[in-house]
């Protein structure tokens, strides 16, 4: 598997209070096992969909508060580079670039919006072994307020072709590395509650939607919008019982027309 073009998203891992307890529920709502962890990393936990490795949990880390929440990577051909593209571009860096081990090098920040992301730098570790299938990635988008701020930062620090979505009543940005979309930016509207902070919303595949909203909430998560359709497929926004939020997607289930795009 080759690393991914600059700017892709390429893993997503997600620290828990309790990761007993996230492993039961992603491991029954989205088929997840899970590999041996060792002291060494943490107890950072890869979990597997297929036998091919999709994400990981990790135990929340003495000192840190606030819920749990998912977190994802852009790939990079120099951590180092992009670590000074986002301070240059107003962005923070919480952790500086870090080798991890043979696996590559991370990276850790903030845009000016307030989104905390993450850079990886591919050696072993060359991030999703399975995309756009249920029980893996599919699709993230960043969701923020300040889209001016986070408008004017993604696309310097990263190779972003931009769209937008011509719609009046949403306000939607498509990013694109060579012509293939990765991910979008979405402006927070008033459906939030005034205190949700800006993220990224990372949407999982499953093969049906509404069977896994039943399986959230029977596990003790949280539905914090309903399953609608789309010509994308069929979503629904998620947190699960540690207050981490995502999406889950049936992406074979599509209706309505594909939306018009502009430059």
């Amino acid at each position: 598997m080759a690393a991914q073009p600059e700017g892709t998203p390429c893993w997503a891992d997600a620290m828990f209070p309790d990761l007993e307890a996230a492993k039961s529920f992603y491991g029954e709502l989205l088929g997840w096992t899970f590999d041996e962890a060792s002291e060494e990393y943490g107890y950072y936990t890869q979990a597997r969909s297929g036998g091919k490795i999709v994400a990981a949990l990790t135990p929340q880390m003495p000192g840190v508060e606030g819920p749990a929440a998912w977190n994802l990577y852009f790939a990079t051909p120099d951590a180092t580079a992009t670590a000074t593209k986002i301070r240059d571009n107003g962005g923070a860096l919480t952790m500086d670039p870090m080798t991890v081990g043979e696996f590559g090098t991370m990276v850790t920040a903030q845009d000016p919006s307030g989104v905390h992301f993450s850079v990886w730098q591919a050696a072993s570790h060359e991030g999703f072994e399975k995309i756009g299938e249920p029980g893996s990635y599919a699709w993230a988008d960043l969701i923020t307020r300040d889209v001016e701020k986070a408008d004017r930062f993604f696309p310097t620090v990263f190779p972003f072709e931009v769209q937008r979505m011509k719609h009046e009543a949403v306000d939607f940005h498509l990013w694109s590395v060579g012509g293939k979309p990765v991910a979008g930016r979405m402006k927070m509207t008033d459906d939030f509650p005034p205190d949700t902070p800006p993220y990224i919303n990372v949407h999982f595949a499953v093969d049906n939607c509404d069977d896994a909203v039943a399986t959230v909430t029977k596990l003790g998560g949280q539905v914090t919008s309903a399953a609608m359709d789309s010509p994308f497929g069929r979503f629904a926004s998620v947190m699960d019982q540690q207050g981490a939020a995502f999406s889950v997607i049936d992406l074979q289930t599509t209706k309505g027309e594909m939306p018009e795009w502009e430059s």
